[in-house]
């Protein structure tokens, strides 16, 4: 179980989307059951809010639009795609609460594919690859940016350091919703990225063992025999095998919706939440000031993409 959990929380928070601990990959909904991350509260260490998720894609969509400005001043054309929906935000996660979500998407397959859809349908793909090769050089360098720039660097909480060009169209962009992209670059670098600095000591505690116990004896009795929601994931590919694709889905949908059931009644999702904001305020201290930053940023860039969008309506 400790496996798998620490392989689910790579990707997102023990509960999903509640704190900057984690990125946001995966296919499972929130163990927030949506009202939360739609609060205006502080979190357990008093830092300002997190963005709702619906905030979230108004700062992206403001972004995509000042990309698409850059590149046409620099002679390139430039497309705004579809922005993702709530529901698409709520993916990614240990254990699924949410039970009209998982009714509806069960762990989130479909809306992958949807994102898959648009990033082979993107126009900007298609217009980069038939420019003439000279065009399309710069045309990547442009938006991208590229090490005879100058590139930024950050360290990662758990070790190693990742860069980025410090000039593009996409840099630019980021510079006017977050006023300083260097000090936005880093600070989000660390923000997103300290699961692995609570997580080990969290799957430890007994009260996170004892709530996913109890939330197998109920998979159990409702007929599904799991140790832990990781091993459902795991499972799925063998159980949708020979199937079409709606009967492999029905399946998804129905095992979502017991997973999400149990959550609630054996309290899984209310531990999770519990320990997590206790491990937070214990073990993130030196990062305060990192999520700090990271936070009010974001407050900053969606004031800014308001304007931006609201000018652009």
């Amino acid at each position: 179980m400790k496996r798998a959990f620490a392989a689910a929380c790579t990707a997102a928070s023990i509960v999903v989307g509640a704190v900057a601990g984690c990125t946001t990959d995966g296919n499972g909904p929130s163990a927030h059951d949506g009202s939360q991350r739609d609060t205006a509260s502080t979190n357990a260490m008093g830092e300002a809010r997190e963005l709702t998720d619906a905030e979230q894609i108004l700062v992206q969509r403001a972004e995509q639009l000042l990309v698409k400005k850059c590149m046409e001043n620099e002679g390139f054309r430039y497309w705004v795609g579809p922005m993702p929906t709530v529901d698409d935000l709520k993916g990614g996660g240990y254990v699924v609460t949410d039970v009209a979500w998982a009714k509806k998407h069960g762990y989130g397959s479909r809306l992958q594919e949807k994102v898959q859809e648009a990033q082979r349908n993107d126009p900007n793909h298609s217009y980069a690859n038939a420019l003439p090769e000279k065009d399309r050089i710069r045309y990547g360098e442009t938006l991208e940016g590229t090490p005879s720039s100058g590139m930024l660097t950050a360290e990662l909480p758990g070790g190693g350091i990742v860069r980025t060009p410090g000039a593009s169209c996409q840099v630019d962009a980021k510079q006017q919703l977050y006023g300083d992209f260097a000090t936005w670059f880093r600070a989000e670098k660390t923000a997103t990225n300290l699961s692995g600095m609570y997580v080990p000591d969290l799957v430890d505690d007994k009260r996170f063992v004892r709530a996913v116990e109890r939330w197998s004896t109920c998979m159990a009795e409702a007929g599904h025999a799991y140790a832990d929601p990781p091993a459902i994931r795991e499972k799925l590919p063998e159980l949708a095998e020979g199937q079409d694709p709606d009967e492999a889905f029905a399946v998804e949908v129905d095992l979502a919706v017991a997973e999400a059931t149990c959550a609630t009644s054996s309290s899984l999702s209310e531990t999770a939440r519990t320990l997590e904001a206790e491990y937070r305020d214990r073990k993130l201290g030196p990062y305060r000031e990192d999520i700090a930053a990271y936070q009010r940023m974001s407050l900053t860039a969606l004031a800014r993409a308001e304007d931006i969008t609201d000018s652009a309506a």
